[in-house]
């Protein structure tokens, strides 16, 4: 943006509540008369990990790697693929039903308020969902974005955020930090919820994980950005540059 725009933009706020699986998925669960979708609609009763599309060299239409499989098990989905169709009367399951793809498409945030239709056989349907921008998360920084265009949101300086605690957690480390650990030392509890930090965290920081027995362990690594480092990927193209640099 330009500088006369950029200083009425504000990002959006946060919603209030954002459903839980079992709440977005309740009805489709029990579409094929399947008698437990309510109970376990209650059980899915937290928000979901984080969609991952799959592609030829990383997989096909599963609902991502190790530690999300782990999370999806907590809320009773069956993370190994995906349905043809919602589970029908009398399905029993060791972990739990998969998801269609056009469950997978509602907890990425299509509806009835965002329409869309998708191609292909379930495997290439799935990819276009899972690597697809979230449309809520898309319309409230298009809007955020048109206010600044228009003068509308109000001047006013960022206000600083507080330090995000799975950060302070792994920096105080000296060495791996297992996922409880880290969850009791940040108070951030929810497993989607940490997994989700940890990738806002690793945009910045290499994030070392460990797989042991007893689940994942996390290690702070080096920050990412370029700050003047000889053996950063960037340092020759700065010299070269440093002329046009202000």
């Amino acid at each position: 943006m330009r500088s006369a725009d950029a200083a009425y933009f504000q990002w959006p706020e946060p919603v209030e509540k954002t459903p839980t699986v079992g709440e977005a998925l309740g009805e489709m669960m029990a579409a094929g008369g399947w008698e437990d979708a309510k109970k376990w609609a209650a059980g899915a009763n937290r928000i979901a990990p984080t969609i991952v599309g799959g592609s030829k060299k990383h997989g096909g239409a599963d609902l991502g790697p190790t530690r999300a499989k782990r999370a999806w098990k907590e809320l009773g989905v069956d993370a190994l693929g995906v349905a043809d169709a919602p589970p029908g009367p009398g399905a029993k399951f060791e972990v739990g039903p998969k998801l269609t793809t056009e469950m997978v498409a509602r907890i990425q945030g299509w509806s009835d308020d965002f329409p869309w239709e998708f191609q292909g056989r379930k495997t290439t349907r799935y990819r276009q969902i899972g690597n697809a921008f979230p449309p809520p998360v898309a319309a409230a920084v298009g809007e955020a974005i048109m206010r600044a265009f228009k003068g509308e949101a109000p001047r006013t300086a960022p206000q600083p955020s507080e330090q995000d605690p799975i950060y302070k957690a792994l920096r105080a480390a000296t060495d791996f930090v297992s996922a409880d650990q880290l969850s009791r030392a940040s108070g951030v509890l929810d497993t989607p919820e940490l997994e989700r930090r940890i990738s806002l965290l690793s945009r910045d920081f290499d994030i070392d994980i460990q797989e042991r027995a007893t689940g994942v362990a996390y290690k702070l690594g080096g920050f990412k950005a370029f700050i003047g480092q000889a053996d950063h990927s960037r340092h020759d193209q700065f010299e070269k540059h440093r002329s046009h640099i202000s």
